[in-house]
């Protein structure tokens, strides 16, 4: 990949996480977003940066084993992203941010933990499918990585407990649509609950799941 090609990317995952932050889907210094680079390398959003205002330069640059390489130091939770991308060689970009209705449902009692949100809308189960809950962790701890390892090879988003949503997607542009979709479908959910609301059946998604396939 040339130097111009990189900074495509670069300027794209700024684009991308102004957009996510001026639309109140991420706060402060919350969220994260990584791309695959052709060379096997990563780049990611730097530690405590806020992603409406990321400067493209300064994006962390990392190398096929994960070593930093350039730009300001990598998020700390980039052990996250590793974890899904060892599991998903066909994704090119990772979202997690903690956006407010996806963490809401994080943290309700009683939720199916291999499936947090019903199929509500067709374009849930095209752009995410089914959504596991993965336990508490403490932020940074190791082991959440591992939990997060153990699920991704069958689905391209998990939940984390009382934390929020990390996406993959075959580039950046479908990751931050599926994380558009995950929000909105969990505000849906938040919504409806009480209301027995009517949802896709196995059929339904099946026929989805064969016309779509991710």
């Amino acid at each position: 990949m040339s130097i111009h090609d990189e900074n495509v990317l670069r300027e794209q995952i700024a684009t991308l996480g102004k957009s996510l932050f001026d639309r109140g889907l991420t706060m402060g210094s919350s969220g994260n977003i990584s791309m695959r680079l052709d060379d096997g390398g990563w780049l990611m959003t730097p530690t405590n940066a806020c992603l409406g205002r990321l400067d493209p330069a300064r994006i962390s640059r990392l190398d096929g084993q994960g070593q930093w390489l350039d730009g300001d130091t990598p998020t700390k939770e980039q052990f996250l992203h590793m974890a899904m991308y060892a599991e998903r060689p066909q994704s090119g970009a990772i979202v997690h941010l903690h956006s407010t209705h996806s963490v809401a449902v994080s943290c309700l009692p009683g939720i199916d933990p291999c499936d947090c949100i019903p199929p509500l809308t067709a374009y849930y189960v095209m752009r995410v499918g089914k959504l596991p809950l993965v336990p508490y962790h403490v932020p940074g701890d190791p082991q959440l990585g591992d939990a997060v390892r153990g699920l991704a090879g069958k689905h391209s988003a998990v939940l984390l407990a009382n934390h929020g949503p990390v996406v993959a997607g075959k580039n950046l542009e479908a990751a931050v649509y599926a994380t558009e979709e995950l929000e909105e479908t969990a505000k849906l959910f938040l919504l409806l609950r009480g209301e027995n609301p009517r949802v896709l059946n196995e059929e339904q998604v099946a026929e989805l799941q064969r016309r779509f396939p991710a």
